[in-house]
């Protein structure tokens, strides 16, 4: 441990304002783990996926403002004008997941999509309205469907106080880019709970051999949910005796999951939505149960150019190639893998955050973690 920061650390134990900190953040991959059978892309990030874009603002405001935003945007030019397909799936719908019911009955996604906080959709609807109508090409525009979802930061955010504008969503989608993502208390994950410990942003990708189509599946998760842990099939969230129904544990475990899907393969919404019911799978591995005041959602959509949707069809007959479904099963297993992976990375990118009311979140315990996982021979 650096000098510098084993004083901080002496000095903020000796406020009371942790119990324990992890080293210097690092993925669940850096940590030695390596979840399913199929190998990441060179990012392990949605933004594998050719096109896709990621932005985030992080608001951390004094002792009680723990929230933010995460913008993805499948491709960089006027998503209205050149929509992809999408489709959705809802695990559990105790949730405010704006937009839904038309990308349901379209199959399309015409803005980027917005994460936040519960009371903060308001404004993200705004902002992504804002900015589609302000776009060249879009004079004439008179209806817009926004897609913004969200879960309840409220335990460590002071969420009543609507701290999320217009601003700071437009920033948030006006920045976003390729390359690596932010993780943990970043964004939508600022003020998020995930098992009982700090969750936060998370992502992962999977890459098919070129024997497969060398197609891209890249997840994206703001992880605010519980259960009963479980780190590639071993029951950590018990050796740790933090989980749901422990006799002793009072928190509350209601709590969300937003869980976003990009792939560069060309599928229609009806497969896509197949892709997302998948994806959900990755958060059934890690334990999480999808309880009653729980919303989860995945949504999914293909970048594959030549399945865009325009905005004005130049004829009546829409001709675009689709993967056959015959073919789209290694597609599914990415999806699981790298919701899976993502969730776990919201975890270890995290860290130990105090917020409203002087509530305090831990951080995952890695060096505890990490021994369980040696323990069942899970690493070295």
């Amino acid at each position: 441990m650096r000098p510098v920061r084993y004083i901080l650390w002496l000095a903020c134990s000796a406020a009371g304002l942790l119990t324990h900190v992890n080293a210097q953040p690092k993925t669940s991959r850096e940590l030695g783990l390596s979840p399913g059978v199929m190998r990441p892309g060179p990012l392990n990030a949605i933004t594998d996926v050719a096109g896709v874009r990621v932005g985030q603002v992080t608001l951390r405001q004094g002792d009680s403002v723990r929230t933010g935003v995460t913008a993805i945007l499948p491709h960089g030019g006027n998503i209205f004008q050149s929509k992809v397909p999408a489709g959705v799936f809802t695990g559990n719908g105790f949730g405010k997941l704006a937009g839904v019911t038309q990308l349901t009955e379209l199959g399309s996604l015409e803005t980027p999509i917005v994460l936040t906080n519960t009371l903060s959709v308001a404004a993200g609807i705004d902002a992504v309205v804002v900015h589609t109508l302000s776009q060249p090409g879009n004079e004439k525009v008179r209806s817009v469907n926004a897609v913004v979802g969200e879960t309840n930061d409220g335990r460590l955010n002071d969420i009543r106080g609507m701290h999320v504008r217009r601003e700071h969503v437009l920033q948030a989608i006006l920045s976003a880019k390729p390359g690596p993502v932010p993780q943990g208390c970043v964004g939508a994950g600022t003020g998020t709970v995930c098992f009982g410990y700090k969750g936060g942003i998370g992502t992962a990708s999977r890459r098919l051999p070129a024997s497969l189509g060398g197609y891209t599946v890249g997840v994206l998760v703001q992880s605010n949910f519980g259960g009963v842990l479980q780190i590639d099939g071993v029951p950590v969230g018990e050796r740790l005796g933090n989980y749901y129904l422990r006799e002793d544990l009072s928190r509350k475990e209601d709590g969300s999951c937003m869980i976003v899907v990009a792939t560069d393969a060309p599928l229609d919404s009806r497969n896509l939505g197949r892709l997302a019911r998948r994806a959900f799978m990755g958060l059934a591995r890690t334990g999480g149960i999808a309880h009653h005041g729980s919303g989860d959602y995945v949504l999914a959509f293909s970048t594959d150019t030549a399945s865009r949707i325009p905005h004005e069809p130049k004829g009546p007959i829409r001709t675009v190639p689709l993967l056959h479904d015959d073919h789209v099963s290694p597609l599914f297993l990415a999806a699981i893998e790298a919701a899976e992976e993502a969730i776990l990375n919201s975890l270890f990118m995290a860290e130990t955050t105090r917020g409203r009311d002087g509530v305090l979140v831990e951080a995952i315990p890695v060096d505890k973690v990490l021994q369980i996982l040696r323990e069942s021979k899970r690493i070295r």
